[in-house]
């Protein structure tokens, strides 16, 4: 086998060559999966996560009684009436007759009911200025928003005829109306141009047209199927829209990135001088090999939201564990099909001084960034430094990671408020708070959902009462407490404004008290009495204290696999050391960015987050889990070309220079999309995504440049050949490393090729 021809093994190398040799087999194959993901998904439907299986505690308890039987509560609405000055009072006639007017417009729509008075709720504010008409959407809770728009112009006339006062709606039905207006078109668009820019940047990578369709065709297809087993795996474990759009983030981000590593790959070695055939034989034994060690050790990260016991995490968890597996399987099977069938084709459509070749005939070896010799010329100035001072670079690097990472220490959770989430950007976020001022608690009462074997038994409805007055008297609410009867049902709804509003941490205390004090001397003596309290302030408070609870079992799990994956993988301890620590200080970094631009505000105008204060409550253990998975992209990618290039022949030392420079071009490619997919979500106005969007955009910058080329350079750089370290009571687990580097087999080659010091 002459001209570089190679001998490979491993299953990435021997699915890479079945697949070249059958491409069309392996294309068809591909096609028919995505068309069969996708019909049979949609043929299945889709089981959507039920309200009763998102929380656990009293949210969860609360949620399956209501769900047991069978009442569906309607989206309820209020009206604030208020008064502009001091002068006009809810007592006066003006007011009434307004109160009136709203009563007799909303009812007149024929899309409410229970339409109730605040002369008769007693929902008049103590400085008698502000009054509360409260009234039901008819027809289901969930498509409520679809049908308030009349109602809201019915009181947008009233407002009209009575400018002394402000008149204004708010409500489950008119808040999801106003949010799906705002911004269900903001979302679409950030996730369609989200591919857009991700081929943009690829084109500027590749400087060819049909070598940056490749990956994203890639990604795309296995969004797609992944959407279809969505739909059948939602049987099982029901699906939600957050995993959707979490699912398209990943794929797009690992598709994209698993087919960078493998095209780049063929394409180097085709340039210098191996044959098509032998070109991607070493591109499917060696990135193909780091596709599916990270792959893997991405799908083992996802797992670990399985063990949340939260619903919406484990469908996130599901959602991209599987889009990762397809991503995978899709990246060594018909990609090399593709490349085969392509063969030179896939250098069509040329983008004048940005393709390689034409880089390379001016001298210019990739501008500013790259040499003649495919290596970075960038980041090989900066390993000169790093590895001539490793200890000092260490030092600096670490330090500068570990005071970025501080403020994490201090970070508070909770779910966003309305006014927290938006800001000042929407009218109803001002109508929230002046209901909250008004009325302490009322927009967003607790609900206490007591079930009896008798609901109007004599002691049951003692209790009732007895609770009403304490929830008053404790201090934990000002009322008014409203009680509503399922009498068939045999179910009682309490409706308790809570003391504090929208200051959680206040109403978490208020909600304290009627848990702890308030209900065990009422309701709590009564024989078969269930009465669990929820609400949105429970359900921040349950959802904090389960996931607080989760914290640990994900964390261990996510860790040790991974651990076991990349000792397994590289048959190195110190290597599987090194990685977790190295992972953990990127999500550590990540944390503190997220803590001192959205908790503390440091730079916060700078991304459009004044005032928020918090970190929404999800949000630290979903980025532990994507950003651990994510990094494993770059570092399995570095060190297994570090360790190709040490099993060849190089010092530890040349080898971490070889290794980090020849695939600067591709990490910095693979996580510039990353940086820019990720960092359209964070210019969202939802302050929950622009989070999500920050956090994850500033682990992976850090990930790629400070982690990827000075920690993990300057570590190995002081271990030396203690990389390699395996000890021989290891030996007799599991060999994973079968898949390294192709060697030659009785290469013609002149001196002057050597290897594989190639141009990118």
């Amino acid at each position: 086998m002459g001209n570089g021809e190679t001998r490979v093994r491993g299953i990435a190398a021997r699915a890479g060559g079945w697949s070249a040799k059958h491409r069309w087999a392996a294309v068809g194959i591909w096609v028919l999966f995505v068309v069969l993901a996708m019909g049979l998904g949609s043929a299945a439907g889709s089981v959507e996560v039920k309200e009763s299986d998102q929380l656990g505690g009293e949210t969860h308890t609360a949620a399956k009684i209501i769900e047991d039987a069978g009442i569906d509560e309607p989206a309820s609405e209020t009206v604030l009436i208020q008064a502009k000055g001091t002068s006009v009072k809810a007592t006066d006639a003006a007011f009434r007759a307004a109160v009136a007017d709203v009563i007799k417009a909303v009812d007149g729509t024929g899309k409410v009911t229970d339409v109730q008075s605040p002369y008769d709720t007693d929902t008049l504010s103590k400085d008698g200025r502000s009054a509360l008409v409260q009234f039901d959407m008819r027809g289901d809770a969930e498509t409520a928003g679809d049908r308030v728009e009349p109602v809201l112009k019915a009181v947008a006339d009233v407002q009209k005829d009575h400018s002394e006062l402000r008149i204004e709606e708010i409500g489950g039905a008119s808040m999801n109306k106003t949010f799906d207006d705002a911004f269900g078109d903001d979302f679409k668009k950030a996730e369609l141009s989200a591919v857009p820019v991700a081929l943009g940047i690829l084109l500027i990578a590749f400087g060819a047209l049909v070598a940056a369709l490749l990956p994203v065709a890639l990604a795309v297809t296995a969004i797609m199927a992944t959407m279809g087993l969505m739909g059948i795996v939602s049987h099982l474990q029901p699906m939600d829209d957050t995993a959707s759009s979490v699912m398209l983030l990943v794929g797009l981000a690992v598709g994209v990135d698993y087919c960078l590593f493998y095209l780049r790959r063929e394409r180097e070695e085709r340039a210098a001088g191996r044959s098509p055939e032998a070109a991607l034989q070493i591109a499917a034994a060696t990135s193909g090999r780091a596709i599916i060690v990270s792959g893997v050790t991405v799908c083992v990260a996802m797992a670990g939201m399985l063990f949340t016991g939260l619903a919406t995490f484990e469908a996130m968890g599901l959602a991209s564990l599987m889009v990762v597996a397809v991503a995978m399987v899709g990246s060594v099977t018909v990609l090399p099909a593709l490349l085969s069938l392509l063969g030179e084709r896939v250098e069509k459509g040329r983008i004048p001084f940005l393709h390689p070749d034409k880089r390379r005939k001016n001298g210019k070896g990739g501008g500013k960034t790259g040499t003649g010799n495919g290596e970075s010329r960038f980041w090989t100035a900066v390993l000169k430094v790093v590895l001539a001072r490793p200890a000092i670079s260490l030092v600096v690097a670490a330090g500068a990671l570990l005071a970025v990472a501080a403020p994490a220490l201090g970070m508070k959770t909770q779910n966003l408020t309305l006014d927290q989430e938006f800001g000042d950007s929407l009218p109803i976020v001002g109508t929230y708070n002046r209901v909250n001022d008004a009325f302490p608690g009322g927009s967003e009462p607790a609900e206490v959902i007591v079930k009896a074997r008798d609901i109007n038994a004599a002691d049951v409805q003692s209790a009732l009462a007895d609770f009403r007055a304490r929830a008053v008297s404790s201090g934990a609410s000002r009322g008014p407490v409203d009680i509503k009867l399922h009498d068939a049902e045999n179910i009682a709804f309490v409706y308790v404004p809570l003391v504090g509003g929208s200051d959680l941490d206040k109403a978490g205390e208020s909600l304290d008290k009627l848990r702890d004090e308030v209900r065990p001397a009422t309701l709590g003596k009564v024989d078969g009495v269930q009465a669990p309290i929820t609400g949105q302030v429970a359900g921040s408070k349950d959802f904090n204290d389960q996931l607080a609870g989760a914290v640990a079992p994900v964390f261990a799990f996510v860790v040790v696999f991974a651990f076991l994956l990349m000792l397994l993988s590289f048959r190195s301890l110190t290597i599987a050391i090194t990685s977790i620590v190295l992972n953990l200080l990127s999500v550590g970094a990540a944390y503190g960015i997220l803590v001192a631009v959205f908790q503390h505000g440091w730079g916060a105008s700078l991304v459009g987050a004044e005032g928020v204060g918090a970190i929404i409550t999800w949000l630290p253990l979903f980025l532990f889990v994507i950003l651990f998975g994510l990094s494993m992209d770059y570092h399995v990618f570095v060190v297994s070309r570090i360790r190709e290039a040490h099993l060849r022949g190089r010092s530890t030392k040349d080898a971490i220079q070889h290794g980090v420079v020849t695939t600067a071009g591709v990490v910095t490619s693979a996580a510039v999309i990353m940086v820019a997919v990720f960092a359209i979500f964070g210019t969202l106005s939802m302050q929950s995504m622009k989070q999500m969007g920050v956090g994850l955009a500033a682990a992976v910058l850090i990930d790629a440049t400070i982690i990827r080329g000075v920690l993990l350079p300057a570590v190995m750089a002081l271990l030396g050949e203690r990389n390699w370290y395996f000890p021989k009571w290891l030996n007799r687990l599991p060999d994973l490393t079968h898949d390294e580097a192709p060697e030659p087999v009785s290469p013609p080659q002149p001196p002057a090729v050597e290897g594989d010091r190639v141009g990118v």
